[in-house]
């Protein structure tokens, strides 16, 4: 906080030497402002900083420094903002914090967690806002830190029961492999047992979790809507543990009950967006990235129509072996904001062609020994050349691919593949 600026000294009149006049008042009383202006900043019952846009921290009051075990010259100058934040803190910086920052010009009430010297965690309610120049450019951006131990309270009793089955398994083998074994029918329960057949439709899913000991988001159903309509989605929710079980039932069973009345697959990623929306408000926004789509039959083959909020495009593989995305740029994560867009596309499968439907765990995995990055478009070569094995050969490729990634598949992957089985050779209807 910027200290109040005194005025010049007023000028000798000829007052009686050792007076009290107007002016000595005005200066005290000047300097009482300035001292309790700047103790109100120091000594505040929130912590507040001030970072560069690149995050470097330009100015930070004594309540954080003594929340953090730091010096200020630890602080000021040689720290970024992201630097005081646990590793599940930076990601969610990075990922939700900053790009909401850039695009709102502020955020409220965002929940964090920032470390101390000594490696105790305390929770946190952040609020930032961008301080722009007269021209509109960025200066600045000034960050509030309200403590939120007591609202994380509650959290700590919900999580009490994961931390003492996650020590059980580090004091032995066998309660890891009943934690395991526990985890995997929880898992299970929240995917479909089998696929319902459809007439005239193949389709094949796979799914592996990147870790046997913790619960993931990925989701995926296909189910019938009312006629001749069948709907699919495949999503992917933020976090992982309870709390992203938590949000994968909520959302499963929104799409399942919005889709026999959506007009379209847009409108029923609206209404699992108003649901996140609303289930999930104040400093816990909970989001996922989703497809979601609705065949109808057509001729020989189905009319497809999805719609995506933030998700990875579909690969669509056709019969003469090709392989192309069906794009649909621009769509919003769904549960981000209320009035989120999403971007539907179109489609048709015909015999011997498939959409294939995955989550970025597949296109995010580790390869090579330079550990790059999959990548969609390797996705979309491989696909091409299994393009002739239809959903379920395209799909059992993909598994003996992953496979391969080892400790470079770092997230869970969901593969749904929906394709219409070939023509029979020599069939010329």
């Amino acid at each position: 906080m910027s200290r109040v600026s005194r005025g010049p000294e007023p000028a000798d009149t000829g007052g009686a030497a050792g007076g009290t006049g107007g002016g000595s008042d005005d200066a005290a009383f000047t300097a009482l402002l300035e001292d309790s202006a700047e103790d109100l900043y120091e000594s505040a019952p929130c912590g507040y900083l001030s970072t560069l846009m690149d995050g470097t921290i330009a100015k930070v009051n004594g309540t954080l420094l003594g929340w953090l075990g730091r010096e200020r010259d630890e602080v000021v100058g040689r720290m970024r903002f992201t630097d005081l934040l646990t590793v599940g803190g930076r990601l969610y910086h990075e990922t939700h914090f900053a790009p909401l920052l850039r695009m709102r010009g502020e955020v409220n009430g965002i929940a964090l967690e920032v470390l101390a010297a000594d490696g105790a965690r305390m929770p946190v309610l952040a609020t930032s806002v961008v301080k722009t120049g007269a021209g509109g450019e960025p200066l600045l951006i000034r960050t509030t830190l309200t403590d939120a131990r007591d609202r994380r309270a509650y959290e700590n009793e919900l999580l009490r029961a994961r931390r003492a089955a996650e020590e059980a398994q580090r004091q032995a083998e066998d309660d890891r492999a009943r934690l395991q074994s526990a985890l995997t029918v929880l898992q299970q329960s929240l995917l479909p047992d089998v696929l319902p057949e459809v007439p005239g439709l193949a389709a094949a899913t796979h799914y592996r979790t990147a870790s046997p000991e913790r619960l993931g988001g990925d989701f995926y159903d296909l189910f019938p809507v009312g006629g001749d309509r069948w709907a699919f989605f495949l999503g992917d929710v933020s976090g992982k543990g309870p709390q992203a079980a938590s949000l994968t039932s909520l959302a499963r069973y929104t799409l399942r009950t919005a889709a026999p009345y959506a007009a379209d697959p847009a409108a029923a990623l609206a209404v699992l967006n108003t649901a996140l929306t609303d289930r999930y408000t104040g400093g816990d926004p909970r989001y996922c990235t989703a497809v979601f789509g609705v065949l109808r039959p057509d001729g020989d083959g189905f009319d497809v129509r999805v719609a995506s909020g933030g998700h990875p495009p579909a690969v669509v593989t056709r019969a003469d072996g090709g392989a192309e995305f069906l794009d649909t740029p621009g769509g919003m994560l769904v549960g981000i904001l209320p009035d989120a867009p999403f971007t539907g596309a179109h489609t048709r499968l015909g015999p011997g062609d498939s959409l294939l439907l995955y989550t970025d765990g597949l296109t995010e995995a580790r390869v090579g020994a330079d550990r790059d990055l999959f990548g969609e478009e390797a996705l979309r070569a491989f696909a091409a050349e299994h393009a002739d094995g239809g959903p379920d050969g395209l799909v059992t490729g993909l598994v003996r691919l992953i496979d391969g990634f080892g400790g470079g598949l770092t997230d869970d992957t969901a593969l749904l593949c929906l394709g219409v089985p070939a023509a029979p050779e020599g069939d010329g209807t």
